[in-house]
């Protein structure tokens, strides 16, 4: 299963075509942490995080499925490069991404694998798959309305991959 990030607002998956939002400042090769950028490339796809205190863990999926507690992080500290881009427990001494948000935008998201395998600090991370409501530009994420994110669900496996042009 391929997803394909046709344009900065077109989402693909085989026939169903999604609306979506991506970084603020477009889509790129080189990108950096901070620049607002959706990263340009072929990657695959990590679990499916949720907040259970919000909603039921999705039964239309095929990935694993892990709750959002409230000491997970992601990894976004360029000085940390040991946990740079990778899910972590809370430090206050590393710069992460809170997971468990105060907005919706993370009541669903799946990891998008940039920079995944051997991370490179400095050169993006925290790039997911995560909810939105206006379709405002995000910071380097891909964002779809939560209808459309459970679609893409129902079709994504564990070996899925996104090509974002």
């Amino acid at each position: 299963m391929t997803i394909i990030l046709k344009n900065k607002y077109s989402l693909q998956i085989e026939d169903f075509f999604f609306k979506c939002c991506v970084g603020k400042n477009g889509i790129s090769m080189k990108k950096k942490e901070g620049d607002n950028k959706t990263p340009k490339g072929i990657f695959g796809i990590e679990h499916l995080y949720y907040r259970k205190d919000r909603l039921k863990k999705p039964p239309e999926t095929k990935l694993k499925c892990i709750e959002i507690k409230n000491n997970m992080g992601w990894c976004n500290d360029p000085k940390s490069p040991k946990n740079y881009n990778k899910l972590i427990k809370i430090n206050k001494k590393i710069r992460h991404e809170v997971l468990k948000r105060n907005d919706y935008k993370y009541n669903l998201f799946v990891p998008i694998k940039y920079n995944y395998k051997n991370p490179k600090a400095g050169r993006g991370s925290c790039i997911f798959l995560h909810l939105t409501k206006n379709y405002k530009p995000t910071a380097g994420c891909i964002g779809l309305k939560e209808k459309d994110f459970r679609i893409v669900l129902k079709l994504l496996k564990n070996n899925s991959k996104i090509i974002i042009n």
